[in-house]
């Protein structure tokens, strides 16, 4: 039998996993104040991209010490910048639990070609981070944005290690508590959790990947884009907004909005409570339901931000076809868009529950998927 079609609808329909949602009060007009038109390394440019660093610190609560830059290629282009600085020094431990810890494992060890231990798991389970050596390097995503996979605590890496932690922290940052002391170099983009434009990066270092930096020098060449020191030393003005090569400005002046709704919300505690609260609807939904589950097994380990849902009725004999279908039906109508799990991924839903969701939209969405999921079975069972 068919759920009858719901009365209510979700505002937004916008549960993309990147580019996500823009934060509930955003328009166009906000960014009337971007320095278009004028170089970014003018006065008033150079005071943008500082303000962009200095409330990225501020909001994260990033330590003084620490630097924070602005990096082309956005989270792809910083993660791949700290390991070709970073790695090689001694062994790393390469980490993967979804697709884009996967592609960290092909750089470390078909293109750097250093000498790498590999740990994985399965979509849905997450590796054993107590049983690393942190002696040696470690690369890891925080939250897996294709599994909906995170680290549930950083307290099995150790304060005194003598290897550096390069943290992948893309679909995390602003969402989940970062424990600073025991990240070495973290990547995040604008365009996940603060809703900002793609293309920009960013990367904070700690003094200890500071002191890496410039104390040993790759084997490999860094093209210009990369290159983080100059005679042995930091190039500091890349941690003061003198970006490497030309930044958008447009995008520069939509992150500084998110920061400021950020701030006007509550900070950072405002915004991991949106996405708990976000995801804790979709999983109180999934416990009442028979007939989906969190692809995450472990309950510790569940996103709070792209959580993954997979389908478990045994009607169903093609998963990736009605998952497909079902996120076909719900775009059709409006309620939903770009929610198809990942290429790579086993096939179901993810659904993006970042800070700049509304909890209602959420709420308004989930009898929408009984909807699509009953809809779907019987055009199946006619067909049939």
């Amino acid at each position: 039998m068919v759920t009858n079609t719901p009365a209510a609808r979700p505002v937004n329909p916008r549960f993309s996993s990147g580019p996500c949602a823009k934060p509930p009060t955003w328009s166009l007009e906000k960014l009337a104040d971007a320095t278009l038109g004028r170089s970014h390394r003018a006065d008033i440019g150079k005071t943008k991209l500082k303000a962009a660093i200095d409330g990225t610190r501020d909001l994260l609560g990033v330590p003084a010490d620490y630097r924070i830059g602005i990096v082309p290629a956005s989270d792809t282009g910083a993660f791949e910048l700290a390991m070709w600085n970073l790695l090689g020094e001694r062994p790393v431990h390469m980490v993967a639990w979804e697709s884009f810890g996967a592609g960290w494992v092909t750089d470390a060890v078909k293109q750097l070609k250093i000498e790498a231990e590999v740990h994985t798991a399965d979509y849905g389970h997450i590796v054993d981070m107590a049983a690393l050596n942190y002696n040696n390097d470690v690369c890891f995503t925080w939250n897996g944005t294709t599994s909906g996979v995170r680290v549930p605590t950083g307290d099995v890496i150790p304060a005194d290690r003598a290897g550096l932690t390069l943290c992948d922290a893309t679909s995390a940052a602003f969402a989940q508590d970062l424990p600073w002391e025991k990240l070495d170099a973290t990547t995040f983009s604008w365009q996940k959790v603060m809703g900002g434009e793609a293309a920009h990066g960013m990367l904070i270092l700690s003094p200890r990947a500071v002191e890496r930096l410039e104390s040993y020098v790759p084997d490999w060449p860094l093209p210009k884009i990369f290159r983080l020191t100059k005679g042995g030393k930091l190039i500091d003005g890349i941690f003061s907004g003198a970006t490497i090569n030309t930044p958008s400005m447009l995008a520069v002046e939509d992150y500084l909005f998110a920061l400021n709704w950020a701030r006007e919300i509550g900070g950072l505690p405002a915004l991991m409570a949106r996405a708990d609260a976000n995801a804790q609807a979709i999983f109180d939904f999934v416990e009442a339901t028979p007939w989906i589950e969190n692809l995450a097994v472990d309950p510790r380990t569940r996103s709070n931000t792209s959580v993954c849902l997979k389908f478990t009725d045994r009607r169903i004999t093609d998963g990736a076809g009605f998952a497909k279908a079902v996120a076909r039906r719900l775009e059709a109508e409006g309620i939903a868009l770009d929610i198809g799990a990942y290429r790579d991924a086993p096939p179901g839903l993810r659904i993006w529950c970042g800070a700049t969701i509304e909890t209602s939209d959420i709420r308004a969405l989930l009898p929408w998927l009984s909807w699509a999921f009953d809809a779907e079975i019987a055009a199946r069972s006619e067909a049939a």
